[in-house]
């Protein structure tokens, strides 16, 4: 849209703005097909210092726009990430939570003031968008917007991209979500290649998950995921606490049966971690609250549902496996027995553009590329200077 356009942008401090700014995508997207309306506790957790261990590192400043009649017409939040800057060392800030309405000028104004603060936080470059970490859902979507996103993914509007770069964003990593079905996955080449794996690797076996030991579980995966993606672009190992309070979120949906441990004689070397794709059950939902039937309502609307589709959000493989076609074994378990559990489809997502190990595997079984995401960086130095 075209036109002048002003708005004010300030910070959020009392409890009445952080309830506007949960509530302004719930309004921003209220006519979509295909957003899906997480549930408002869980942003609220988010949100919340004392609930999300995010913050016993990481810091955050959220930000709300108002129209010239008071209305909420966007959002953002600068974002600093202990973890990253102790990991990498590179004055690198996020941004995050960022929703706007149709107008540059709006989008424009969030950015700016979540720079200022990022500046004031003496950090030199701003990427993005996070929520509020590349441990969580993360990622500009940029193809893909006539399709509802899987479970723990993002969804914006197209004009997104167009205002980011707009303002100075370039993309410095690309993400992809690929889709694999049943009917179309080449189950017999895998199964050959497993067939093969096992030949060279003698002593490897496959489990589910022990929901009757979940703690010790969550601890082995937590374990394998920070060595087997240490080298991966942008990784920031996730803390005890982070890790515990993920598992929490995930274990009242996590379908242990498809939830792997690829064990070599008995120690476990890797995992891959599968959810039902509940966001057709959160779409009835509709405004994102539970109340009154609470998370009876929701399971309810989850079995009928009729839930054909997984996720697999974590995979990995122990740093001295890789190069061993590994990750092969439990995708292929997951597609031999997804559909006596009713299950049809999986979208793997996301997975680094650089990933090629990961993307060749997935385009070898006839997997289709489904969704693009991006992050993105802007200098704030140049953005100073620019102004300067």
């Amino acid at each position: 849209m075209s036109g002048m356009h002003s708005c004010m942008v300030r910070p959020v401090k009392s409890r009445r703005d952080l309830r506007r700014f949960v509530q302004f995508p719930y309004d921003l997207y209220r006519s979509s097909p295909f957003w899906v309306p997480p549930l408002r506790m869980d942003q609220f957790e988010v949100l919340n210092p004392r609930k999300n261990p995010f913050f016993e590192h990481g810091r955050m400043q959220l930000f709300l726009a108002f129209d010239s009649n008071g209305k909420v017409v966007g959002r953002i939040a600068g974002i600093v990430n202990g973890m990253h800057l102790k990991t990498h060392n590179d004055e690198t800030g996020f941004f995050g939570f960022f929703e706007t309405e149709e107008h540059y000028e709006t989008a424009a104004a969030l950015l700016d003031a979540a720079a200022s603060w990022l500046q004031g936080q003496r950090m030199h470059t701003m990427r993005g968008p996070v929520n509020p970490s590349l441990n969580d859902p993360a990622g500009l979507l940029v193809d893909g917007f006539d399709r509802v996103p899987a479970i723990m993914m993002t969804y914006n509007p197209p004009y997104y991209k167009n205002y980011l770069e707009r303002w100075g964003f370039v993309n410095v990593m690309t993400t992809w979500a690929y889709y694999i079905h049943r009917k179309h996955v080449a189950i017999d080449r895998m199964r050959r290649g497993a067939a093969i794996i096992h030949r060279r690797n003698p002593g490897v076996s496959l489990r589910t998950l022990d929901m009757s030991r979940f703690a010790e579980e969550v601890a082995t995966i937590r374990e394998i995921y920070n060595d087997a993606w240490s080298d991966n672009w942008g990784f920031v190992p996730i803390t005890d606490n982070e890790f515990a309070h993920l598992a929490k979120a995930m274990k009242t949906i996590v379908d242990p049966r498809i939830c792997f441990i690829v064990e070599l004689e008995s120690k476990p070397i890797g995992f891959t971690i599968c959810l039902p794709d509940i966001n057709p059950a959160l779409q009835r939902l509709s405004n994102g609250r539970l109340l009154p039937f609470g998370l009876a309502k929701l399971l309810i609307l989850t079995k009928f549902a009729g839930i054909r589709s997984v996720r697999m959000p974590l995979m990995g493989v122990r740093k001295a496996y890789h190069g061993r076609a590994l990750d092969v074994l439990p995708v292929l378990e997951t597609m031999e027995r997804g559909p006596s559990y009713g299950y049809q489809s999986c979208e793997t997502s996301w997975v680094l553009d650089n990933n090629h190990v990961l993307k060749n595997l997935l385009s070898s079984i006839n997997a289709d590329v489904d969704k693009e995401y991006a992050i993105l960086e802007a200098s704030l130095v140049e953005k100073a200077d620019s102004k300067s």
